[in-house]
């Protein structure tokens, strides 16, 4: 009987996963009027069309192009887009596959051209350099595009070494590397993002633990930077302060050019990867 129930979770899991891996896919219309950009479209090259929200900055700052997490969705992005705008730096923010607004079914191959359509699309209609941001199940995309397209730099917050170590570490009895279909395998591309890279952390996280995100930065080459925050957890770490951490090191990026001496210059305005920062996280929140 142990064993039947044992067989009946894995088909369980194996037959689910998508529908846990992206919880925020779904149906529901994205919103026609967002408060804080214009409504684009862009086209992938398999022919899906993803719903983004684009507001745009200066062409002398670098524009920020930001995947979001598993559950989570444009238009809650406001507050970035404010605190972006009120230094002229311009975001664009798209809804996955499947996500509100967006056409098709969520899979890690498929985030991941929607990751690379998106930088595209930017670069087509934006004349600024660009800064990945990727959050939480997003920071897979941002460092798969980074690591296929000249983006001047990275911004990782709560990443993962892969969501396969993820669900090792959260499902020990059951065989994730043989179930999982959507690995983002970030440890097998970190090492071609040779771009400055800011890692963010809350040190209380307990969806993405901060030894997951730590053991990314530590096989990440240089230039790189890593900033943890005390009292912190996973849904809550957009705070003030990490949101300030954000824009210094965008600006500081200003006029680096994509692929310019990444590999000999420290992370603008941070130290090398010999130091981490470790800050308050009571901060309010924007």
């Amino acid at each position: 009987m142990a064993a039947i129930a044992y067989m009946a979770i894995v088909a369980l899991v194996y037959f689910s996963q998508r529908s846990l891996l992206y919880p925020g896919a779904g149906a529901t219309p994205a919103a026609e009027h967002a408060a804080w950009g214009e409504a684009v479209q862009v086209k992938t090259p398999d022919g899906e069309m993803l719903q983004g929200l684009y507001s745009q900055g200066d062409s002398d700052k670098p524009c920020v192009l930001l995947f979001f997490g598993n559950g989570d969705r444009v238009d809650n992005y406001a507050f970035l887009a404010q605190a972006l705008a009120a230094h002229r730096i311009g975001l664009l923010a798209i809804s996955y596959r499947g996500y509100p607004g967006s056409t098709g079914s969520p899979s890690e191959q498929g985030l991941l051209t929607d990751g690379i359509a998106a930088f595209d699309w930017l670069s087509a209609h934006d004349g600024s350099e660009i800064v990945v941001l990727g959050r939480s199940l997003g920071t897979g995309v941002a460092v798969n595009t980074a690591a296929n397209r000249p983006a001047v730099g990275v911004i990782l917050v709560s990443p993962y070494l892969s969501v396969l170590s993820v669900a090792q570490a959260r499902f020990p009895y059951l065989p994730a590397e043989i179930l999982l279909k959507d690995p983002f395998r970030s440890d097998l591309n970190i090492g071609k993002v040779r771009q400055p890279k800011l890692f963010l952390h809350g040190r209380l996280d307990d969806s993405i633990p901060l030894s997951s995100g730590q053991a990314l930065y530590e096989i990440a080459p240089e230039p790189k930077r890593m900033v943890i925050y005390d009292g912190v957890g996973h849904n809550d770490i957009f705070s003030g302060s990490l949101v300030a951490d954000v824009i210094r090191f965008v600006e500081a990026l200003k006029g680096n050019g994509p692929r310019s001496r990444h590999e000999r210059e420290p992370v603008p305005g941070g130290t090398r990867s010999d130091g981490e920062d470790h800050r308050d996280g009571s901060a309010s929140k924007p």
